[in-house]
């Protein structure tokens, strides 16, 4: 089984961030209830004030707002599936795994699309709150190991924060150039290892929509 990060990885930008620009372009009021809330939340994230679960609450909160939501997913993914990486189209394999932060509401119709399993961050769109581990660094690990998955053969990731998921597999590759590029995962030595269990630590890594 081969395993994939989404955002950075397979797809070159943030699919959250994404779909929320796709959905306040068609319910401008969204502009005024919901844009000013997830900046201000990214904010006193970034400055240490708020935690990632929260701040991350903040910025899924528009999908609680959206009454077509399952209209909106399903358009925005039919003018987004084509930007689907091609190194990744021209090696997919059914057994794949796409293991994301997302909330799973988004994930689910391109991994449909794709015809593979996903596992991601369970968001419940109708009480705005998080129903499982946010789906990011050692959590991914935790929940791979937990669930009785077969061995990851090849695992590929845009963050350094899945260094955990990555020792877990037999190879790792760091995919970069805006899920462009694959390379070997960087050694774990004395001259990374801080910054890389930094980011397994904390962070969050929000790629932003062209």
């Amino acid at each position: 089984m081969n395993a994939y990060d989404f955002d950075g990885t397979i797809f070159p930008s943030n699919c959250t961030i994404g779909f929320a620009i796709w959905c306040m372009n068609r319910h401008p009021k969204l502009y005024f209830t919901y844009a000013p809330r997830a900046v201000l939340s990214v904010v006193l994230y970034k400055l240490g004030k708020k935690p990632s679960y929260l701040m991350l609450r903040e910025l899924y909160s528009y999908l609680t707002d959206i009454d077509d939501f399952e209209y909106q997913i399903e358009r925005y993914w039919d003018k987004n599936e084509r930007r689907i990486s091609s190194w990744y189209l021209a090696q997919k394999k059914p057994d794949d795994l796409i293991i994301s932060a997302s909330p799973s509401c988004i994930l689910e119709p391109i991994a449909r699309r794709l015809g593979v399993e996903y596992v991601a961050t369970d968001y419940d769109r109708e009480l705005g709150v998080l129903l499982n581990n946010l789906m990011y660094a050692r959590e991914k690990s935790r929940y791979i190991i937990e669930h009785g998955f077969p061995v990851i053969e090849h695992f590929y990731s845009d963050s350094l924060s899945d260094m955990p998921l990555a020792l877990c597999s037999d190879q790792a590759h760091l995919v970069t150039n805006r899920a462009q590029t694959v390379t070997d995962w960087p050694e774990l030595d004395d001259s990374n290892r801080e910054k890389i269990w930094k980011k397994v630590d904390t962070g969050w890594t929000i790629h932003l929509e062209d």
